[in-house]
């Protein structure tokens, strides 16, 4: 299987769905207008998902359900999470056939190691109930053990080889951790999963991205860490400058970070639980903002990560058994 060094290209409409009925967008028209992104391989990945991270399992199937209601064709989930079983039972539960719903997960680093990950997929396979996973990443760099590390991706691309995934990646990688995989690999990885939102946007890591031809996606695109964890440079949702864009456009802030990050090109996987929020974050592809509202929205950036630092991901701290299916 083939996996061209090539950039990203989008594709799908921007415009509002034609047809309601009482007020409600027409499901399918929405899924017509949904923009999409080319991975490397050719590959085409919805540009904007459902992210389930901490959203407990008896949460998540009706998240994943009210999401496929709306019109979200791409879930994103992990090993880690504890919750894969039940998105693969919202996505069953929904009727709609396996190829129109892209399912994204991630191997955790206990299971790094050849075999380890090739186990760890049929463990993620099993509890989605799924013979093939769209997209399969790893969630985090090992530092400490980057051989493991690299042993874990040998075993994505055999995964690969043998079309038991349909295209693969990473998470949480830096430039470092990106040279020194794309020194040993045979295949470029389509995805890295990074955490993005305005005040935080890893400008060198999206470059190398764009450079290497691996699409970034964002987790916390909206800035959640900004404010459900100590919130010490603020909160995005109340950042002045994106309010003023968001009521120039009588958008929400949300509506606004989301439409900045795909204008930007790159994917977003936004997380809820409420079935409103799950419905006004997919409310995005009938706007468009102007150049000078891009650029205001770049100079938030505070170099400020939310998240644990890459350097900080060892066993001993982090590691944990992931249970089988």
């Amino acid at each position: 299987m083939s996996n061209e060094r090539t950039h990203q290209s989008r594709e799908g409409g921007y415009s509002r769905p034609s047809q309601e009925t009482d007020g409600v967008p027409n499901v399918d028209d929405m899924e017509k207008n949904m923009m999409k992104l080319k991975l490397n391989n050719g590959v085409e990945i919805p540009a904007l998902g459902l992210g389930v991270f901490q959203t407990p399992p008896d949460e998540t199937r009706a998240a994943v359900e009210a999401a496929l209601k709306t019109g979200y064709r791409h879930i994103d989930t992990a090993a880690a999470y504890g919750n894969e079983k039940e998105v693969g039972e919202a996505i069953h539960a929904s009727g709609l056939a396996r190829d129109k719903v892209f399912v994204e997960t991630k191997i955790w680093i206990s299971d790094f190691g050849y075999d380890e990950t090739l186990h760890g997929f049929e463990k993620s396979a099993a509890k989605l109930g799924v013979d093939r996973i769209d997209l399969l990443i790893l969630h985090q760099a090992l530092p400490s053990n980057f051989e493991k590390t690299l042993e874990a991706y040998r075993a994505l691309e055999t995964l690969l080889a043998d079309d038991k995934v349909r295209a693969i990646g990473v998470s949480n990688f830096m430039v470092d951790h990106l040279t020194s995989l794309l020194e040993k690999s045979t295949v470029v990885p389509a995805v890295n999963q990074i955490e993005v939102h305005p005040y935080f946007q890893q400008r060198k890591v999206q470059a190398f991205g764009v450079e290497h031809g691996i699409l970034t996606q964002a987790w916390s695109p909206i800035g959640g860490i900004t404010f459900y964890r100590d919130g010490s440079h603020g909160s995005t949702l109340k950042d002045p400058v994106i309010g003023k864009i968001a009521e120039t456009h009588d958008k929400s802030p949300a509506q606004v970070m989301l439409r900045w990050h795909l204008q930007e090109g790159r994917s977003v996987i936004p997380k809820s639980t409420k079935e409103r929020r799950i419905a006004e974050n997919f409310d995005v592809f009938d706007f468009e903002l102007a150049n000078d509202e891009i650029a205001a929205i770049d100079a938030l950036d505070t170099d400020q990560r939310g998240g644990p630092e890459p350097t900080d991901i060892t066993l001993e701290s982090f590691g944990r058994p992931i249970p089988e299916a």
